[in-house]
């Protein structure tokens, strides 16, 4: 068994160094620096309360759904967090590029991405033809927090998999 922890860990890290330090960019660096706000508590509070509050019809519903999904994704992120508390990238390895003002709280899993990934999937189960723009916003927040230095691929990757079950769970409950 530690055989293939330690053979998931090598191919982890050397994902996490090929997405944070080979593929660096100006380009990348503006982009990621703002998508990555995209998956935070700020925006991700303000876009699916503003839907629900504000829209009608079936993207209201989404927005509550939305809203569902985002509170519901926020239980398991915290207690995982405590019970795990993975250090994150740059901390464990200086030579790791960072953004500026990097969190230090636990790595594992990554609320950004689960935060995104909750609230685009009411929005991509309602409006198919939205979805794969949706999902690639989504997957980018996720992409931005390694390239950033402050996930493993590993924590976007469960949290995209927080956010998508709290997204499907809050649609299946309307249906």
């Amino acid at each position: 068994m530690s055989r293939v922890v330690h053979w998931l860990a090598a191919h982890e890290q050397r994902m996490f160094f090929w997405v944070n330090r080979r593929i660096q960019h100006a380009v990348l660096d503006m982009l990621f620096s703002v998508v990555t706000h995209l998956g935070g508590a700020t925006m991700t509070i303000i876009w699916a309360l503003s839907v629900s509050l504000f829209a009608s019809g079936n993207l209201q519903t989404a927005g509550i759904q939305s809203c569902i999904a985002l509170a519901l994704s926020h239980l398991p992120v915290a207690l995982i967090k405590k019970k795990y508390p993975r250090m994150r990238p740059y901390l464990v390895f200086p030579e790791a590029n960072i953004c500026k003002n990097p969190l230090t709280d636990h790595s594992f899993p990554s609320g950004h991405t689960t935060a995104i990934f909750s609230i685009v999937i009411p929005f991509a189960c309602m409006y198919a033809w939205l979805a794969p723009e949706l999902l690639v916003l989504a997957a980018a927040v996720g992409m931005s927090r390694i390239y950033l230095g402050l996930h493993y691929p590993s924590d976007c990757l469960v949290g995209s998999m927080i956010g998508s079950a709290a997204g499907f769970g809050a649609v299946a409950f309307f249906h």
